[in-house]
């Protein structure tokens, strides 16, 4: 990896440790206060954390992953800040738009697909190779990504982890340092996750998703998209009835990697 990757990588890891340092200190509202899954108090400020990082490492690559990171992060701040947790999951939030029942998750899904294809748009325009169908697959893509993220945000370390090791594919291609961004700002936020002090919700699951997301339209064209769809789709649909902790606790491998960086309890 070098030269903008880089920059990107080393702004993004910095600007997200910061960030967290100062939002903790000088954000008292209980609004972003949690309860984990262990019962601990956790803070949500690390989403705006990530979202500021890498916010300022894809600014080196271009429009694409600043829409996707600052687009993202609002319509998951949105959920975080009012969202009431009465309708869960795509199913969930699809049935309550069934009955009349506008939530903010379902807010949330239509504003990620419009980010998503805001940001195909942007990271489209200088390949002439491009259709408007390949278009609106990459911003299924962005979408996808972000909403896969933010199903995994459920035990420390997890969700940066899989947007560190999917960033690492792409780091060497067209999208390059869209992935560095993503990477690094995970990096930066990585100690108070896995401590188990903080989370990224859905602020920051879904930025970090749609900024890898970005990355891997940035690098692909139409085949490698709909592959990627396809396997995001599967993922999304599997979880609305299997559960991806049982699954990676049941799982050797994947299980230590999963619990590797956490304070033994």
């Amino acid at each position: 990896m070098s030269g903008r990757p880089v920059v990107a990588a080393a702004l993004a890891a910095t600007g997200a440790a910061l960030a967290h340092r100062a939002l903790t200190r000088g954000v008292r509202s209980p609004r972003w206060a949690r309860t984990n899954h262990a019962g601990d108090p956790v803070t949500l400020l690390e989403g705006p954390a990530y979202v500021a990082g890498a916010t300022l490492g894809a600014v080196v690559g271009g429009p694409a992953g600043v829409v996707a990171t600052v687009g993202s992060g609002a319509f998951g701040a949105l959920d975080d800040l009012a969202g009431d947790g009465s309708s869960k999951g795509l199913r969930g939030h699809l049935g309550a738009a069934a009955r009349g029942e506008v939530t903010t998750g379902a807010v949330k899904v239509v504003g990620l697909g419009v980010t998503g294809l805001v940001c195909a748009a942007l990271a489209d325009r200088r390949r002439p190779d491009t259709s408007l169908v390949d278009t609106v697959v990459g911003g299924a893509v962005v979408a996808g990504a972000a909403n896969l993220v933010n199903l995994l945000d459920l035990r420390p370390g997890r969700a940066l982890k899989a947007t560190m090791l999917a960033a690492v594919p792409l780091l060497a291609g067209p999208g390059g340092t869209s992935a560095a961004a993503g990477a690094g700002a995970a990096l930066g936020v990585l100690a108070p996750d896995l401590a188990g002090r903080a989370m990224l919700g859905d602020t920051g699951a879904n930025a970090a998703g749609a900024l890898v997301g970005t990355a891997l339209v940035e690098g692909t064209g139409r085949r490698g998209r709909v592959v990627a769809l396809a396997v995001l789709t599967g993922l999304t649909l599997v979880s609305e009835r299997v559960s991806f902790t049982r699954v990676i606790e049941s799982t050797p491998g994947l299980r230590e990697l999963d619990a590797w960086g956490r304070p033994a309890r």
